[in-house]
């Protein structure tokens, strides 16, 4: 892998479970008290799989046999950040594709065509990363108008793999850069982002709301950028 400056830009994939809002949606905000736990606002298990302990290579082997679908677990994704999101704020908008995306790797499955361990498996990516389609905004309303018209190399590589593109997840504005003193996990366009597990806690460094979505079992794979503990800190 070829050397990069301390202050370039990084993506990490990050394990753990998805789920998900109407197709492009934000759910309504819900109640919720300072010091609550999102948690278990909805089941974790879809076809007694457990998302918050689930595998990719677990995932894989279902799907190859037949007891799980991409279809069925992006669907479960929707609806659990339909459910779960709204007390987190960790997902700005879901893809409106992302079913589609889903059947159409159920049918790679069923041919014997997968691209590789992504294929079929839902990711969100930190809206910062250039996503054909799809707003990217870094959290900024300056940002808040057309999408790009393509992809980043690592999206591309990801669609490439099988992925599920499943959405874009909130920031801190500008990656942290807004201001010497920004507050974590807060942007412009998706508001706070709340730690999952205690709710009025700040959930640390800009890559927050694809921490948080993972931390929540809202996506199997998030995408996070890393400049000075975006990442690790949430981490």
């Amino acid at each position: 892998m070829k050397k990069r400056s301390t202050a370039a830009l990084t993506a990490l994939l990050v394990v753990a479970a998805l789920v998900a809002a109407a197709p492009g949606q934000r759910a309504e905000a819900a109640d919720s008290r300072p010091g609550d736990s999102a948690r278990s606002a909805e089941s974790t298990l879809v076809k007694g799989v457990n998302l918050d302990t689930v595998t990719i290579p677990e995932l894989q082997a279902r799907m190859n046999r037949g007891s799980l679908s991409s279809l069925r677990l992006t669907l479960t994704y929707l609806r659990r950040i339909k459910a779960v999101d709204p007390r987190i704020n960790a997902v700005l908008r879901t893809s409106p594709t992302a079913l589609r995306q889903a059947a159409a790797s159920d049918l790679r499955h069923r041919l014997g065509r997968t691209r590789g361990p992504l294929d079929g498996i839902p990711v969100l990516l930190k809206d910062n990363v250039n996503t054909r389609g799809m707003p990217t905004t870094a959290g900024s309303l300056a940002l808040a108008g057309s999408p790009p018209d393509t992809d980043a190399v690592l999206v591309g590589k990801l669609r490439a793999a099988g992925a599920v593109i499943l959405g874009k997840a909130n920031l801190s504005e500008w990656a942290n850069f807004r201001a010497a003193k920004p507050t974590s996990g807060w942007s412009a366009v998706g508001g706070q982002t709340n730690n999952p597990y205690v709710l009025d806690r700040n959930p640390c460094g800009s890559s927050s709301g694809s921490a948080a979505a993972l931390a929540a079992s809202l996506a199997q794979v998030a995408i996070g950028t890393e400049t000075d503990g975006s990442i690790v800190c949430p981490a």
